[in-house]
């Protein structure tokens, strides 16, 4: 039951990069420190191959990162996760991320043709939802960076629950 501890972290990662493109920090350091303790109880050996598998995807994700396809908060994110993940459910979290980042551009592909300008202006509104709904549909419009974080949370929610 302890990998349930991940999915409120996991929605306050995905509304974060929503709502300002940054994932925060802490985020990933409590994500890591649930992933170690479920690994540890698994047992030493789970731990070390987990521990192991998560560093080949941060030197993997490193890569990408150096080359402007992820951000930082994204690898870390990422990273983190992996190390709560048998190496083995690692590549269906990379799978189901990639195909939930996919869902989300071509969502924002046709979003950037359906909202219409008027709905794109940044304004002070005094609730929280609808001024965030305005300055996503002005990202959106303008094709901004994805909050991809949303993909990396539905991918490890999904794996997650599943059972890795």
């Amino acid at each position: 039951m302890l990998f349930l501890a991940f999915l409120p972290v996991l929605a306050v990662a995905a509304w974060r990069d929503v709502a300002t493109r940054t994932i925060p920090d802490t985020a990933s350091l409590l994500l890591a420190l649930i992933g170690l303790a479920w690994r540890f109880w698994a047992g030493p050996q789970a731990l070390l191959v987990s521990l192991l598998a998560a560093a080949l995807l941060f030197i993997l994700l490193l890569f990408l990162f150096a080359r402007g396809a992820l951000g930082g908060g994204d690898v870390k994110l990422m990273s983190a996760l992996a190390l709560g993940m048998r190496p083995a459910a690692i590549w269906d979290f990379l799978i189901v991320t990639a195909a939930a980042g996919g869902v989300l551009a071509l969502a924002y592909l046709v979003l950037s043709r359906l909202i219409p300008a008027r709905l794109a202006r940044p304004t002070a509104a005094r609730t929280v939802l609808p001024r965030l709904f305005r300055v996503e549909a002005w990202r959106i419009r303008r094709r901004g960076p994805l909050p991809y974080g949303v993909a990396i949370a539905l991918g490890g929610a999904v794996v997650l629950l599943r059972g890795a």
